[in-house]
């Protein structure tokens, strides 16, 4: 059965997208309804999980099925539809986490419940070539999703029930949402998958030709089911890049501020910085950077948090610090990726450490390489290595994944 959300707005965002196609379509004459994109994808993924605190191994065996459709644009006006599927397959010794799976704690967490639900239902209205607007079910990916994203790499995507208005004017976008609903990772049928929000989103950035980028950005969360993802957050950031010879030099350097707003119970103040450095070669390019995530030694909670990011992209694929530990993070890492006869590949290793007071947290190794498999199919190999310290426990992670789309 395909799930619907709770709340008043909610609601009435899913009826008014629901109801707009009738409408877009009756408006429209048959061959412009026929110019209407269908698509059907396939994504096969198996993760094995060692944890050194539990007593068995998890081996998750998942597929996922995504149909979607989007009409033809009709005097500006578009509805898109869009409904995954995540179903085990050839067993299910894994916890889905987040109570969706009780009866299997003995395994480590994969977070890839099974079940069927609306992923995206929107209408959108394009006012002209540098405006538009969107209200319903939507995927919201902002910068490079450090704070604010679709968690893409989770079979069961997050999304937001929202109204959004893009703005493109002088080589700027300006970005404004109002969320009223996270669909997260966990799905609907469990409380930490169903999140009501009062939250608004503002993302800006403006680029000087191909080689300066500028962003800036305020996010005000209210959570009303997790009180303690509550945050005012404020930030800035900068990318360019020099010719070194015939290679590339790129430079970022990203700072934000966050406070406790509206329902948390922790009143704190943290600080967020970054800073990446990569060199390019022939087929690929050498990076390092590190960031910071403030906490402190002496109050709990008081740790600065990204409850919307796409977290598992950040300190490590091995997913140990999806909640920032209170004492804070410095994520020191450096890397190599390129590509070689199709296959694309990246080599990465991170050193974390508290940011308050002292103690190193554990290290981490993360390899992957990936192929193209013609135009409509793709095969990814990953792994991740934790080595614990003061944190969590040593895990390594196993992925094979393949996808299909039609």
């Amino acid at each position: 059965m395909i799930n619907f959300k709770k709340t008043a707005l909610a609601s009435a965002m899913m009826a008014a997208t629901l109801t707009a196609t009738p409408l877009v379509l009756h408006a429209a004459d048959t061959e412009q309804a026929n110019k209407g994109e269908a698509s059907l994808s396939f994504r096969y993924r198996y993760e094995m999980v060692d944890q050194e605190n539990f007593a068995k191994d998890a081996n998750a065996s998942t597929l996922r099925t995504r149909l979607n459709y989007k009409t033809a644009d009709y005097s500006g006006w578009r509805f898109f539809i869009e409904v995954d599927d995540v179903t085990e397959i050839w067993g299910d010794h894994y916890n889905a986490g987040a109570g969706n799976t009780p009866d299997r704690t003995q395994y480590p967490v994969v977070a890839d419940p099974t079940g069927t639900e609306i992923n995206q239902a929107w209408v959108s209205f394009q006012f002209n070539d540098k405006a538009s607007t969107k209200l319903g079910r939507q995927r919201i990916l902002l910068d490079n999703q450090r704070f604010v994203g679709g968690v893409g790499w989770r079979q069961n995507e997050q999304t937001y029930d929202a109204l959004s208005f893009d703005f493109d004017v002088a080589d700027s976008r300006l970005f404004l949402a109002y969320v009223d609903h996270v669909n997260r990772i966990f799905g609907e049928d469990v409380p930490a998958g169903d999140h009501d929000n009062q939250t608004l989103l503002a993302n800006w950035n403006k680029s000087w030709g191909d080689k300066h980028h500028i962003k800036a950005y305020y996010y005000g969360i209210e959570n009303d089911d997790a009180p303690a993802f509550s945050t005012n957050t404020v930030g800035i950031g900068y990318n360019t890049h020099f010719d070194v010879g015939a290679q590339k030099l790129k430079l970022g350097l990203e700072y934000a501020s966050q406070s406790d707003a509206d329902n948390n119970p922790v009143n704190y103040d943290a600080d967020y910085w970054r800073f990446d450095v990569a060199m390019t070669f022939r087929n690929g390019e050498f990076f390092a950077g590190h960031e910071i995530l403030e906490g402190s030694d002496t109050k709990s909670g008081a740790s600065f948090r990204t409850p919307l990011a796409t977290l598992h992209a950040f300190n490590g694929w091995a997913d140990q610090f999806l909640a920032t530990p209170d004492k804070g993070i410095v994520d020191t890492f450096i890397g190599v990726k390129g590509s070689l006869n199709g296959w694309g590949w990246q080599a990465k290793y991170h050193q974390f450490d508290s940011e308050a007071g002292s103690g190193q947290l554990g290290s981490e190794f993360d390899v992957s390489l990936s192929r193209k498999l013609g135009e409509k199919a793709g095969l990814l190999l990953k792994a991740a290595d934790y080595s614990a310290d003061q944190h969590s426990q040593d895990t390594q992670k196993v992925w094979l994944m393949f996808s299909y789309s039609l």
